[in-house]
């Protein structure tokens, strides 16, 4: 079967902003490509202008001092988002201190809400509080507001949703209307390409790394189309792998690879479940992202050569992975993986710049020259695959696209077992907790509730935590710009730091640092999901309106830093698509004005700061916030509604981001969005402004049992189960430490 190639591929390759082979990056170049990078420098030197110069010798000097190491890899990373464009946000808070009267006396608008005493109490004591779940969606709670003339407090947590619904729109769309294709296209030629390669080495002692790819390849070619008939001499490794895949039960071994692999991970989940053409993609992205090729086994290395040999000399093929491996890199981030590009260059350096089969079999000794070579190169920082005590903690091999270095799993990877050791008690930490991402990236909030709850108390977590907040302390401009998935953690991270004086008296307390931290935990849940295919995954060691005119002005949530990094944000986004010819002019015209918005809400919450009153069209902006999102809701499920008209609800979503191979998985989740009251002062009246946040869960659960979000809408009682019935589980709890300014009511 042969299927039309798109122009996608044109497209991709003449595109510099991400290449493939240079999107991986290390930090020190090896020897062999120390004089290309060179050369390379001095001609983009010749060619830039004095002002270029002085901003990428500032930036170099930036470099040089990593915050934390990048995968591996050949050539520096491109900066796939511009830095230069992030605004310089430098307001001093200076809003006077306000009281709160302990029965909220002094708050204007107090009779527009009924409020139970102990919410009462919450709010006069934090000077916010946030209560349960309040609708579907959160723009309803704006235009609840709008409607009931009640002034909206526009939050950090709806602007964050709302990018994520568009993230995961685009995503979703490139995904299945050209990656999908160019992926059975590309499985096809590599099924193809490694038969005629087992044809010319059968009887040599490649025949069986030969046989090995063309299974693999057969296996990913098959999970996108079920009519693929494999090789007889591979058909018994195929079936058995499809079935495992199909029963996805838990971790065995593979007979490809004859390593132990999680075969649960394959269940699709995210926005894939429920559309056919997206599962299959899912679970072949999946297979190609997580079979891993042992560097230390012969075997496996003959098969990683064999591979990239086939890729190299087939130039549609190499387009094709290109294609697929350039735009999800934009969104997701390179590799943490070898890969096609260290391998290729490994062979060119042993075998010559024209790699061929003949030369495998006549030079019989210069694969064991190849094999020591691959044993030097740089072993992944994230291990995803089940090993053993004692063994090391990553292993070095290939892998043919391989799932993604992020952050977030490079700081969990190194707070698990066995980077840490046991506690007083005997117990290993298998799991870990979201907080220690925001704890590593200086929150001493989420560190003070991480030690309350014992989990600073294994060996070496606290001289790994201290190592960790030393090392990504710093604006590390590479770090943060290598993709949209490391530019969203980078938006969120003025969150984490303290709100000291000169803030409005409800962002000054712990109860809202605490808060900030739901913030960081739910949108960061959202970006997980949205990744769930490609971001790789850590695993521990086995082991209605009023009569009379009520002055409605509003307040913004004053983070001005955070809506700076925003704008920058979904302007790289349309950029980096518009370059890679992905981007319809609709989509270009919402993200700009997604843009737009930050850089207003940017421009009132300086204000505030400043204690500035706002102009009449900015409180306007304030007032019709809802719409706005409502908008961009409508956008990201238009097409989606089913025969009668329902559409999708996408606030509540569950993803798993870390494994224990004893048996469970970490969940985190958001639910509908919540209700948040906060006293503001606005024009010198203090009043109550409502707006939406979000609500967050994390808990383990059965590994062989991964959630879906339809799963954990039945548990939430958001959707009938398969009898048509509604549930709510009652055991699914927040976490303890959003008690402090949450009321839940009995």
């Amino acid at each position: 079967m042969k299927r039309k190639i798109y122009s996608i591929i044109a497209l991709l390759l003449s595109v510099s902003l991400l290449c493939a082979c240079a999107a991986d990056t290390s930090i020190e170049k090896r020897p062999q490509e120390k004089e290309t990078a060179d050369l390379k420098e001095r001609r983009e030197e010749e060619e830039e202008s004095p002002a270029e110069k002085e901003n990428r010798e500032d930036a170099g000097k930036q470099e040089q001092e990593p915050a934390i190491s990048f995968p591996v890899g050949e050539g520096q990373r491109p900066q796939m988002i511009d830095w230069g464009m992030m605004a310089d946000v430098t307001v001093t808070p200076n809003v006077t201190p306000y009281e709160i009267a302990a029965d909220l006396s002094n708050v204007e608008n107090l009779e527009q809400f009924y409020f139970e005493d102990s919410v009462k109490e919450k709010l006069a004591e934090n000077g916010f509080v946030v209560l349960g779940a309040a609708d579907w969606e959160f723009y309803e709670i704006y235009e609840t507001n709008r409607y009931g003339q009640i002034p909206n407090f526009v939050t950090v947590d709806s602007l964050m949703h709302t990018y994520h619904l568009y993230f995961a729109y685009l995503l979703k769309g490139i995904e299945k209307k050209q990656l999908s294709d160019a992926l059975m296209q590309l499985s096809e030629r590599m099924m193809t390409d490694s038969m005629e390669q087992y044809e010319q080495l059968k009887g040599s002692e490649w025949e069986n790394a030969a046989i090995r790819n063309v299974a693999f390849f057969t296996v990913g070619a098959s999970l996108l189309d079920d009519t693929v008939v494999p090789a007889d001499y591979a058909a018994d490794m195929v079936r058995e792998e499809l079935a495992k895949i199909e029963q996805g039960k838990g971790i065995t071994r593979s007979a490809i690879t004859g390593d132990e692999e999680d075969y649960s991970q394959y269940a699709p989940r995210g926005y894939y479940k429920g559309d056919s053409a997206l599962e299959q993609y899912f679970k072949a992205m999946m297979w190609y992202g997580r079979i891993h090729f042992k560097q230390e086994e012969e075997e496996m290395d003959r098969s990683a050569l064999l591979m990239t040999m086939a890729l190299t000399e087939d130039a549609q093929a190499y387009a094709l992975w290109e294609s697929i491996y350039a735009v999800t890199s934009f969104f997701a981030g390179a590799s943490d993986d070898l890969g096609v590009c260290e391998y290729a260059e490994a062979a060119r350096e042993v075998y010559g710049e024209n790699p061929t089969l003949d030369k495998l079999s006549a030079e019989k000794d210069s694969f064991a020259q190849f094999h020591e070579l691959t044993a030097t190169l740089p072993a992944p920082q994230i291990n995803s695959i089940p090993i053993f005590d004692g063994e090391d903690n990553v292993i070095r091999g290939f892998r043919f696209m391989g799932q993604r270095f992020s952050i977030d799993a490079s700081v969990m990877q190194k707070l698990l077992y066995s980077q840490v050791q046991e506690n007083s008690t005997g117990g290993m930490r298998m799991l870990p907790d979201v907080l220690d991402i925001p704890a590593a990236l200086g929150s001493e909030t989420a560190l003070q509730i991480l030690q309350e709850a014992g989990e600073t108390e294994y060996a070496g977590y606290m001289e790994n935590m201290e190592m960790l907040r030393t090392q990504l302390a710093g604006e590390n401009t590479g770090l943060w710009s290598a993709s949209l998935y490391a530019c969203w953690i980078n938006t969120l991270r003025p969150l984490l730091q303290e709100k000291g004086e000169g803030y409005p008296v409800f962002m000054q307390g712990e109860a809202w640092a605490k808060k900030d931290l739901e913030c960081f935990a739910g949108s960061f849940t959202e970006l997980k999901h949205d990744t769930v295919l490609y971001s790789k995954q850590v695993m521990a060691e086995m082991g209605g309106g009023y009569d009379e005119e009520i002055d409605d002005r509003g307040y913004v949530e004053p983070e001005p830093l955070v809506y700076a990094r925003f704008a920058v944000l979904a302007d790289q986004t349309a950029q980096g698509l518009k370059r890679y010819g992905m981007l319809e002019a609709a989509d270009e015209e919402n993200l700009l004005r997604l843009s737009q918005m930050a850089v207003q809400l940017q421009s009132i919450s300086e204000k505030e700061l400043r204690e500035e009153v706002l102009t009449d069209e900015e409180y306007e902006f304030i007032r019709a916030y809802g719409g706005n999102l409502e908008h961009f809701w409508y956008e990201t499920i238009k097409d989606t509604a089913d025969e009668g008209g329902a559409v999708p609800i996408p606030a509540a979503v569950v993803v798993d981001i870390a494994t224990d191979p004893n048996g469970s998985v970490l969940e985190i989740a958001t639910g509908n969005p919540s209700r948040i009251y906060v006293v503001v002062k606005v024009d010198g009246r203090v009043k109550v402004a409502a707006g939406s946040a979000y609500m967050f869960y994390q808990f383990p659960w059965p590994l062989e049992d991964r959630l879906t979000d339809n799963k954990w809408h039945q548990m939430l009682g958001i959707e009938p189960d398969e009898m048509g019935e509604y549930h709510y589980d009652l055991e699914i709890l927040q976490p303890a430490w959003t008690e402090s300014y949450r009321y839940k009511y009995e």
